[in-house]
């Protein structure tokens, strides 16, 4: 497992690695000075379509002008609906034409969670609990990078065009 496994002296998410869809160490201190969301996602959701339309605009809208930088990290943790390895992931993601920074799958809850999703819990707990409840939760993360914002699976990510404005 890639990161800081130190996940509660972590003093931002630039504390932290994790592996890319081709299986590549990236520091997320490669993306100081941008605001970024992070999202857990799942191919096969019925949030997937809505969720990947709404993330490529966000990309399209943001990522050139404003710097934003979505990091989706699959995980197979709610009903089995990421099932695919690396590989597939990465061919449904082209087939798709995603267009935001794809991640290895991960577990997002329990023991084995990557360090970066305890530490997101931990900064910006849920309404019932720190634990991620489904798909697509999302986090926005300043230029400093520090945990600003959670966001459940419900809100779709044009609601967050408003609210990503403020940290560019």
């Amino acid at each position: 497992m890639s990161g800081n496994n130190d996940y509660k002296s972590a003093k931002s998410v630039y504390d932290f690695v994790a592996k890319n869809i081709k299986g590549q160490d990236v520091a997320l201190e490669n993306y100081k000075d941008h605001v970024l969301l992070i999202v857990n996602v799942a191919s096969q959701c019925g949030l997937a379509a809505t969720n990947d339309k709404e993330l490529n605009e966000l990309h399209d809208k943001y990522a050139e002008s404003k710097g934003l930088r979505i990091l989706a990290f699959p995980c197979n943790q709610f009903n089995g609906q990421e099932p695919g390895d690396s590989e597939e992931i990465c061919s449904l993601a082209a087939r798709k034409n995603l267009k935001y920074e794809m991640f290895e799958k991960v577990d997002v809850n329990g023991d084995a969670a990557h360090p970066l999703w305890k530490y997101l819990k931990k900064e910006k707990g849920g309404t019932l609990g720190s634990f991620i409840k489904w798909n697509y939760t999302k986090f926005v993360v300043d230029k400093q990078g520090k945990v600003v914002e959670r966001h459940g699976p419900n809100v779709d990510p044009s609601k967050l065009a408003e609210k990503l404005d403020k940290y560019f």
